[in-house]
């Protein structure tokens, strides 16, 4: 005769994990590693000339590999004359782009880590009006970047159409 409860465990079923223990899709899944950057020092025109190079709406400011701020194409817009390039452009107008990235970026940054689920990352753009989530170690260096067109595609090649 056996002793009560020493193979007690073969004779039980294998307990089922719900379903919010299952692991999530990270950031670190769908994140680009390619983020533009510049220096606090670049100028507006650099920052111009990265944007129609790459053709990226948001450029990351950083000091070696610490993230500082953030530029978008948006607050760009807003800072360069909007005579620039047009027949009316005039010397204070190119003066615009003598800027400094410092002078625009932002410096209220939402952040997410590379381990932080996608769902995460999506309410926190919701949130936050953002399109674009820095994603930084716990030391604040730069790892990548996840934005609102990254989640679209990974909910695309996730969907039952396969996008």
């Amino acid at each position: 005769m056996s002793q009560p409860g020493l193979n007690d465990s073969a004779k039980m079923p294998l307990p089922v994990a719900p379903s919010d223990t299952i692991a999530q899709p990270t950031v670190r899944a769908i994140m680009s590693t390619r983020a533009v950057t510049v220096t606090m020092d670049d100028s507006l025109a650099r920052a111009r000339d990265l944007f129609n190079e790459f053709h990226f709406h948001h450029l990351l400011v950083v000091q070696g590999r610490e993230l500082l701020g953030i530029i978008s194409d948006r607050d760009l817009l807003k800072a360069v004359s909007p005579n620039i390039g047009t027949l009316s452009e005039t010397d204070r107008d190119r003066a615009t782009l003598n800027k400094r990235a410092h002078q625009i970026m932002s410096r209220k940054l939402i952040t997410v880590a590379a381990d932080t689920t996608v769902e995460t990352a999506a309410r926190l753009l919701l949130e936050h009006r953002v399109s674009c989530l820095p994603v930084v170690t716990t030391t604040g260096h730069l790892e990548g970047i996840i934005t609102w067109q990254d989640l679209l595609r990974a909910y695309l090649r996730h969907s039952p159409a396969g996008g």
